[in-house]
């Protein structure tokens, strides 16, 4: 006689930088165990293929593409779906600012920890009189790199550098669109390469001001009795 299914609750909600409305269940153990086994191969390519599975199992709306959301909506998506299966609250230890030692632990309610939009941010960034850029999210890649430690992730000037590469959607002026899929890696790296201090801050200033997973929570230091403001940001900051 086969043993009975257990039944597994459904959620909604909104994916922060499109505003589709997406449903998905928490996490099983056997996600859980695919993602253990993938960061302990401490492989970046084994762990980002474990959540894109993982992430694409849990979430049920059809036409939904993890390895194309933003960072921000996979952080959002992975909070509220590994949270659901342990809880409605999640439990974080924060170093408080006043001594920089002493540690407090408190509760945060999910539902109220939500991705910040900046109203100063743009995807168009204007490199002169004639010539602009559309920019677009970074994505999974930058996800894993951000909220896991994987050794040999690699740092530096060169990885920045790729990574405002990968970001770029097209550039274009009033004639003429060149749109980056139709580039090769070498010819965005070397038009990245050309661009002055000032046109690059522009794009540093996008990824600067582009929305975030924050949360705001203050707590109260047990040695000083004074209340520190401290602010949570990154996915990772919320499973510490």
């Amino acid at each position: 006689m086969p043993l009975p299914k257990i039944s597994t609750p459904t959620y909604e909600l909104e994916i922060p930088s499109t505003g589709k409305k997406v449903k998905y269940r928490p996490f099983l153990v056997r996600e859980e165990k695919i993602l253990v086994m993938a960061l302990e191969s401490e492989d970046m390519g084994q762990i980002t293929n474990a959540i894109i599975q993982i992430l694409s199992d849990c979430i049920s709306t059809r036409g939904v593409k993890v390895e194309e959301l933003a960072t921000f909506d996979i952080e959002y998506l992975f909070l509220n779906i590994r949270a659901k299966s342990v809880g409605e609250q999640i439990e974080v230890n924060v170093t408080c600012q006043d001594d920089g030692e002493t540690q407090v632990q408190t509760e945060i309610d999910i539902d109220t920890i939500k991705v910040q939009k900046n109203k100063e941010h743009t995807n168009i960034i204007k490199l002169d009189d004639t010539l602009s850029m559309k920019l677009k999210y970074p994505t999974i890649d930058q996800f894993v790199e951000n909220n896991f430690e994987v050794q040999g992730g690699g740092e530096g000037v060169d990885q920045s550098l790729e990574m405002i590469s990968s970001c770029i959607e097209m550039i274009y002026n009033a004639d003429e669109c060149w749109s980056a899929k139709d580039s090769t890696k070498k010819e965005m790296m070397e038009f990245i390469e050309q661009m002055n201090t000032k046109q690059f801050k522009e794009i540093e200033k996008f990824f600067e001001t582009m929305p975030k997973l924050t949360h705001t929570i203050v707590v109260k230091n047990p040695n000083t009795k004074e209340d520190n403001e401290i602010v949570l940001e990154g996915l990772a900051s919320f499973f510490s």
